[in-house]
């Protein structure tokens, strides 16, 4: 049997990456999914892509940092059973490096963002009897990371929140937990490095995929593997956790 056969599930910035991952397996195994996304045109790629393997899925186009337009999305999808906090950006900069602006982004996206995600579904959730919530956070929000103030920042927070939403919905049946990845190989990241590293790219790829003890970069695809674990019923004992996936980055780096 699919693990998520019948559930509705959002992931928030599922058009691509990680995102895209988790939304094809998500589909895959059973759930109709919600892509909340400020770009119509990844999110419906990735439509068409579940579809054409016979899954369902439905884009919203959406700025998660408005809540009015993440209040009006999960309006208008209804029931709600599994929620992915999975939009984020980046910013490279030690404190000195990281303006007023800097920080703003980045709290507005990844923190605000997981917050209007959280504020609109837990309700619903509370509503329908339970669910289970997947929030992104990041080895950065567990050790410390050179030039990443403002994003070690936005992650810390999602470990927190994390934590609050797991200890204060217990006993309407809401799991809530995360996970932290170290370095994943996605467009975001290639886009990410040529941006910030121009004519080092090659050099600054392989010197970031040595940064994992494993010795490369994860795969979109092993991020949601365990993010569909811990979203299903397999995962039903499991709740204010946060794992990391980071090929031995946290423990290993020694």
């Amino acid at each position: 049997m699919s693990k998520l056969n019948g559930k509705v599930a959002i992931v928030t910035g599922g058009g691509s990456g990680i995102g895209k991952a988790i939304s094809t397996l998500f589909a895959k195994e059973g759930a109709t999914v919600h892509i909340l996304d400020l770009n119509p045109a990844g999110g419906e790629e990735t439509k068409l892509s579940i579809e054409a393997e016979g899954g369902k899925c439905e884009v919203h186009t959406c700025n998660v940092s408005k809540q009015e337009e993440v209040l009006a999305a999960v309006e208008k999808i209804g029931r709600v059973d599994v929620l992915v906090n999975n939009a984020g950006i980046a910013h490279v900069g030690n404190l000195e490096g990281c303006s007023v602006e800097d920080l703003d982004r980045v709290y507005e996206v990844n923190v605000k963002g997981a917050y209007n995600a959280l504020f609109a579904v837990v309700p619903v959730m509370k509503a329908n009897g339970g669910g289970a919530i997947l929030n992104l956070a990041s080895i950065a929000s567990l050790v410390g990371i050179p030039d990443r103030f403002a994003y070690s920042m936005s992650k810390g927070a999602i470990y927190a929140m994390n934590l609050s939403i797991a200890k204060d919905y217990l006993k309407d049946n809401i799991r809530s937990n995360s996970i932290s990845p170290a370095r994943v190989h996605t467009p975001f990241v290639d886009g990410f490095i040529a941006k910030n590293y121009p004519g080092k790219e090659d050099e600054m790829f392989e010197k970031l995929s040595k940064t994992q003890p494993i010795g490369r970069m994860a795969e979109p695809e092993e991020i949601a593997k365990l993010a569909l674990f811990l979203c299903s019923d397999d995962a039903s004992f499991i709740t204010g956790n946060d794992y990391a996936i980071d090929g031995g980055f946290v423990k290993l780096n020694n």
